[in-house]
Order: structure tokens, then C-alpha cells, then sequence
């Protein structure tokens, strides 16, 4: 059975001394919960340090909200795959939906940045989903095959433990609105089939993909109670201890 995953992207939110308290709250309120489920959190570059001092002793894993696709180099204002990897990040988000649609990622780099983050030890939390008017239109699964063909060209792997996908309906993030469980159910089910076309039925069935938009503890039971929904990426409710406990209570049947 696939372990479930709750991850929380903090964005651009939460100086130092705020994440230094969220992460002690969530220790505390959460003491009881450790080992249910993985528990991620990604907070902004500036608090990274800060979160992983407070989770060094825990099971809380920290992962960085994106990377560059070169290890270093003249590329102003980049954060690369061995800077998180020193700090001790052991994931990293790549292509989330804010980054394509703010600061014109593609598939092409997308891509790329995957390659760094697995170069470099870190796990990715793959992000694909359609926009709304993709939705509507009749074209998520054309849009969602063409960000898994380019988005995972020539990759190979060979541990399902360390790659993530997180499937994010653009049009349900932050929106209030959360796709529907047979909409929900039927995409993750259309991406690890895609998945086991790349890289074989047995990679597909262990790879964790994670649903993100609007999770909260009201929905995280029946969302990850679907057969191919294996937890969430949780945005807003993850800066609150007591949703995001309330997510992991719910995600993981307590």
C-alpha cells in the first residue's frame, strides 16, 4: 500500500520568526501523528534554514519551493539543487502552476529542473493540471499527457519513493473550489496510466501522486480516500497548524 503524503507550500509567506512557530506548533499538535503519513512543508528560501533547525528532530521533511536547472553559475536571483541539498531540503517542488503562469515556465524547463533536482539527490514533487478553460473546453487530458511527455522527457526511474506528482486543477487553487471525487479520481487514474506507458505498470502503481486545490479538513477523507489519490499538496490550510494537523488527522483515516 502506497503511504500517504500531506505536503503543505507556504509560498510567499512567513518570515523566520513565523515559520519557527508554526513549525513548534505543528510538532506539538501533531506529536501524535508522526509516521501516520510523509509530512512535507515548503517554505519560502529566506526560512528554510529556520524550518529545518526547528523539524531537525522530527519527522517533518522540508522541501524548497523551486530550483534552477544549473548547479551554479552567473544566473542572478537562482537557487540551485546543491543549496537546497546543503541545507538539508529533501524535496523540491517543480512547474507548480504560479510558476508557469507568473514567470513563463514550460514543460522544456520544467523538465530540466527535474533533472537537476534528481542530479542532486532531492525528490521532486512534480506539478501538472489544466486551467480552467482547458476544463471547459474539453482539453485536460491532451493538456495533462503533453506536460507528461515533455515535462518527464527521457527520464528514467527506478525507485516510485522518490518522484512525486501532484496534480493541481489550476481553476481550484485558492479558488475555494475543489474538483469532484469522480473528477478528481478519474484524472489521477488517467495520469499513473500515462505514468506506466513512460516507465512500466510497477514504477506507476508505487509512485504517490498527491491532489492539490483547496484541501481542507472538511474534504482531505473522501479526497484521499479515492484508490489513486495518495494525499495532498495543500496551499492555504497548510499556514494554519490546525488545519493542516486536521488535513493529516483526515487524510490518513484517524
Amino acid at each position: 500500500m502506497r503511504k500517504k503524503i500531506v505536503a503543505g507550500n507556504w509560498k510567499m509567506n512567513n518570515n523566520t520568526a513565523d515559520t519557527r512557530n508554526l513549525v513548534k506548533e505543528l510538532i506539538l499538535k501533531g506529536k501524535n501523528l508522526w509516521g501516520k503519513c510523509e509530512v512535507i512543508i515548503a517554505p519560502p528560501f529566506t526560512s528554510l534554514a529556520s524550518a529545518i533547525e526547528e523539524a531537525r528532530e522530527t519527522k517533518i521533511q522540508v522541501s524548497g519551493q523551486d530550483l534552477f536547472w544549473e548547479d551554479k553559475g552567473a544566473f542572478t536571483g537562482q537557487i540551485s539543487g546543491p543549496m537546497l541539498k546543503e541545507i538539508g531540503c529533501s524535496h523540491v517542488i517543480v512547474g507548480h502552476s504560479e510558476r508557469r503562469q507568473y514567470f513563463g515556465e514550460t514543460n522544456q524547463s520544467v523538465n530540466k529542473k527535474i533533472v537537476a533536482a534528481i542530479r542532486n539527490g532531492l525528490i521532486p514533487i512534480f506539478c501538472l493540471g489544466e486551467t480552467l478553460q482547458e476544463r471547459e473546453s474539453g482539453s485536460t487530458f491532451e493538456v495533462l499527457k503533453r506536460q507528461l511527455v515533455e515535462g518527464l522527457k527521457s527520464l528514467v526511474i527506478d525507485n516510485p519513493l522518490r518522484f512525486i506528482v501532484a496534480y493541481e486543477p489550476v481553476w481550484a487553487i485558492g479558488t475555494g473550489k475543489t474538483a469532484g471525487l469522480e473528477q478528481a479520481q478519474e484524472v489521477h487514474t488517467f495520469v499513473r496510466g500515462e505514468l506506466a506507458g513512460l516507465w512500466g505498470k510497477k514504477i506507476a502503481s508505487e509512485i504517490r501522486i498527491l491532489y492539490g486545490g483547496s484541501v481542507k479538513p472538511a474534504n482531505a477523507h473522501d479526497l484521499m480516500g479515492c484508490p489513486d489519490i495518495d494525499g495532498g499538496l495543500i496551499g492555504g490550510a497548510s499556514l494554519k497548524a490546525d488545519d493542516f494537523i486536521g488535513i493529516i488527522e483526515q487524510g490518513t483515516g484517524i
